[in-house]
């Protein structure tokens, strides 16, 4: 199992994958297939992590949106072919860096406690 630092670090890189790509235009991304599919795993991992965090760890961050991270990942992993592109873009650019202060705090709280899971 994997330490729940890891799990923080894991939702950070993903986050910083989106944000790569974020600054593009709305047009660009509804045009662009290959930029809306590189959201999705990323999107995917950050509520896969979050999903894998114990819940002690959630409830040091209880100011970070846990269930709709959760439930994201839920909607695109079984959404398939149904994936709604306005939520993924909506997504992107509301949801993933408003948690992003939150979970490096969460992380270095844990590093300074030493927390090992």
């Amino acid at each position: 199992m994997r330490d729940p630092k890891e799990r923080l670090r894991d939702i950070l890189e993903a986050i910083a994958a989106i944000e790569r790509h974020a600054g593009c235009e709305k047009s660009d991304f509804e045009q662009n297939e290959m930029l809306q599919v590189w959201f999705l795993p990323h999107l995917q991992i950050i509520g896969g992590a979050a999903r894998a965090l114990p819940d002690t760890v959630r409830a040091m961050a209880l100011d970070i949106k846990w269930p709709s991270i959760i439930g994201m990942r839920n909607v695109l992993v079984h959404g398939y072919f149904d994936i709604d592109t306005e939520l993924v873009w909506d997504a992107v650019q509301r949801d993933v860096p408003a948690p992003k202060p939150k979970i490096e705090k969460l992380l270095k709280q844990l590093e300074e406690l030493g927390y090992d899971g």
